[in-house]
């Protein structure tokens, strides 16, 4: 099926059961510790053998010699692999970086070796016997010192172009009335989820089965497959649960190559888990970022001119942190400018975290925004309102299919109780907290990508899905289902779903808040076909059908859904293309985030006390699995705004705080009430469930409503996140 029109009317529209708060349909089995995740999947692997990661000491040089002689001799061993052993590895298309050290090394606790034992124990115990010498060499590992030098990047997937223009900025900014300067840093961050990259490798001939914890599964097949060099028909991948990703897991990792490998080697399953420590500096993260950001406007408060240049550093052939594509869409302006440098830096590669771009990108235009509404003595959501726009800035022949931002802001305002905020920043006491509000708008993105999908009608009218879709942790199982049975007229309880294997049709996957309107619209294009072929079977008109209840009806007759498939199982798949409706459409995700802080008069201490999302995202097909989507996206934008940041040691090149010990991320104690507001709305240019994703809206924003909401209670303005006492307290007002 091909998605080229806008949806008209059809059989989701009923919302007998799509739009329902439903619980997860798997939370039995996640909540009684039953699901099997990938390090768990030892029945399917029987026998498997464990792997322990050593990464390298150094960040940058050569390594110029492996000792394994102790280690190999070590009880329970049975291989340490280095890559000279290890044979040719090439690497997938999406990540830059190499699985296996040698003899270069190109950033810390890069893998340079894996030990092989009879258990766990036994292996990391052998790890420690492995003996590495170095020959290191300067790197670079200071994004503001390669600042200066660095160029444009490159055109590369999922980035804004390296460079935009429209207008005249530098006339248009030299002209207006008011202007603004300003320049912003964000720290590097880790996705820190839960599950650590985890994986079982499994060979049988020439076959390679991994059962790992990957968002991508069809990307994991093609990656694994180029990094062995072997046909991707001889790859399964299984991944049925995931433990959290957040952009991390998109696809296989050092995690994976290194137990496919190992597990070639010693002919045996092997299971690898990436140590926590590696989890920082052997694998993927947000890059930081430095931006500069300039606003003018006339004055009455009308944008005319807005600049937006970011700098962020990366491993040879990774790619730029996007933080200029919320910038490009957001507010209206007749003279525009966004520039994306990347600098060559020799940490660990930089990639995609949660709303890669619009997070880290709207830290700083949020901020520029209300300092700009000061200049301009406005209030910042009616700043906001102001410059809203209904097409697209660079393109204004190109509408927003539905873009509700004007209507999120002012409801926003309306139930958090904007009026209430004080107008003079630092004014507002209660004891012994200075007391301010923030705010900010959102945007991100709602892409579609390609996506199948196979269902099965049994006797017994269950319905059954298979699709590759991933679920880590955001609801896939569970809308699915609730597609299948609004398609299929039954209720959720009848239909089961089958996700995270290859050998399923090849869905979209999670990422980039795509997943979730790009596999419900697959597996409702499979649907089609079923509904098709039962009627067929009923000897209906398949145009005319309706199906609910666990009945069919046409015309005059009514006929149980299960009298189509009593003799045989009926089987339909397909897969649903889209067309260019996000060319002809800006099609995006809208919201504005509300927050109220406390900040302690003596100490400096921040306290977030309630925050509030609206959200214009299309039709909500789960309203409970979307607001916990939105609320884990605002408890990430706090850690964002308050207290995550790698530290790098700029001498030697590494995160120094690479576990959770060091590494601070929000805990329930710093979580307040958090409420979630949907408006009601449908994008037929979206889907033809006329819905989009939401994940990622729910972080976009939030870190710099925080910081704007400090400065409200304190008249400090911090432009280096996270937003900690050290960079604010001798700024503090006087303690009375």
């Amino acid at each position: 099926m091909r998605f080229d029109t806008p949806a008209t009317t059809n059989p989701i529209d009923q919302l007998k059961v799509v739009g329902r708060p439903t619980d997860r349909v798997e939370g039995p089995l996640k909540t009684t510790g039953t699901a099997t995740y990938a390090y768990e999947q030892n029945a399917a692997a029987p026998g498997a053998v464990y792997g322990y990661i050593v990464g390298a000491a150094i960040a940058k040089g050569r390594i110029e010699a492996i000792d394994t002689r102790a280690a190999s001799r070590a009880p329970g061993v049975l291989a340490v692999i280095t890559a000279g052993s290890a044979g040719k590895l090439d690497k997938g298309e999406f990540y830059a970086a190499r699985a296996l050290a040698g003899p270069e090394v190109d950033h810390y606790h890069q893998a340079a070796a894996i030990v092989v034992a009879q258990t766990f124990e036994q292996a990391r115990a052998a790890a420690q016997l492995v003996r590495v010498r170095y020959a290191r060499t300067e790197g670079a590992f200071d994004l503001a010192a390669a600042k200066e030098s660095a160029p444009l990047s490159k055109v590369a997937p999922f980035a804004p172009p390296p460079e935009t223009t429209v207008g005249d900025f530098e006339g248009g900014y030299a002209k207006a009335a008011v202007t603004l300067d300003a320049s912003f840093t964000t720290p590097d961050q880790s996705h820190a989820m839960m599950e650590p990259h985890a994986t079982i490798a499994a060979w049988d001939g020439g076959k390679l089965t991994l059962w790992t914890a990957i968002q991508q599964v069809n990307w994991g097949v093609r990656d694994i497959a180029k990094t062995l060099g072997i046909a991707k028909e001889n790859v399964r991948i299984v991944s049925p649960y995931i433990g959290g990703g957040f952009g991390g897991k998109g696809t296989i990792l050092s995690d994976a190559v290194l137990a496919a490998v190992a597990a070639r080697k010693v002919g045996r399953p092997v299971k690898v888990a990436l140590q926590r420590a590696l989890m920082f500096n052997n694998v993927t993260h947000r890059p930081a970022t430095i931006q500069r950001i300039r606003i003018g406007a006339d004055s009455n408060g009308r944008i005319t001119a807005i600049g937006h240049e970011s700098w962020s550093g990366n491993i040879a052939g990774g790619r730029p942190e996007a933080a200029t594509a919320a910038t490009r869409l957001l507010y209206a302006a007749p003279n525009r400018m966004t520039r994306l440098r990347l600098a060559h830096l020799d940490l660990a590669e930089g990639s995609a975290m949660r709303a890669p771009g619009e997070a880290p990108g709207m830290m700083a235009l949020e901020i520029a925004m209300d300092e700009m509404a000061e200049k301009l003595a406005m209030d910042p959501v009616a700043f906001r309102v102001l410059n809203d726009t209904q097409v697209d800035p660079e393109d204004p022949k190109r509408p927003f299919s539905k873009r509700q931002l004007v209507e999120c802001l002012q409801t926003g305002a309306k139930r958090f109780g904007w009026s209430e905020r004080p107008v003079r920043p630092g004014s507002r006491r209660d004891g012994r907290w200075l007391v301010g509000m923030g705010m900010a708008a959102a945007i991100r993105g709602a892409p579609v990508m390609k996506s199948a999908a196979r269902v099965r009608l049994d006797n017994r009218g269950i319905v059954t899905v298979e699709t590759d879709m991933t679920d880590i942790g955001t609801g896939s199982y569970t809308i699915i289902a609730q597609t299948a049975a609004e398609m299929m007229g039954i209720g959720v309880d009848k239909v089961t779903v089958k996700l995270g294997d290859s050998r399923f049709p090849e869905s979209a996957g999670s990422g980039g808040q795509w997943g979730a309107a790009s596999s419900t619209a697959g597996v409702y294009a499979a649907c089609v076909k079923l509904r098709e072929a039962v009627a067929r079977q009923l000897d209906m008109d398949p145009a005319s059908a309706e199906f609910a209840d666990g009945m069919v009806r046409a015309g005059s007759r009514t006929v149980p859904l299960t009298h189509a498939s009593r003799w045989h199982d009926l089987e339909a798949e397909d897969v649903m293309e889209f067309g260019d409706l996000t060319k002809r459409y800006a099609v995006q995700t809208f919201g504005a985030h509300f927050v109220e802080v406390g900040v302690d008069a003596a100490t400096g201490e921040i306290r977030v006390r309630r925050m509030l999302a609206v959200c214009a995202a299309g039709r909500i097909l789960n309203p409970k699995a979307a607001r916990s989507q939105v609320i884990g996206g605002m408890t990430m934008g706090v850690g964002a705004a308050l207290m995550e940041e790698l530290v790098v040691d700029k001498r030697a090149g590494f995160f120094v705080n690479h576990d959770l010990a060091g590494y601070e991320v929000p805990v329930h104690a710093d979580i307040p009430h958090q409420e979630v507001i949907f408006l009601d709305e449908v994008d037929p240019a979206g889907s033809p469930l006329k819905a989009k994703g939401v994940g990622e809206l729910g972080i976009s924003g939030v870190a710099a409503a925080v910081a704007n909401a400090v400065y409200n209670a304190t008249g400090v303005r911090v432009h280096d996140y996270p937003i900690t006492l050290d960079k604010f307290l001798d700024r503090l007002p006087d303690v009375v």
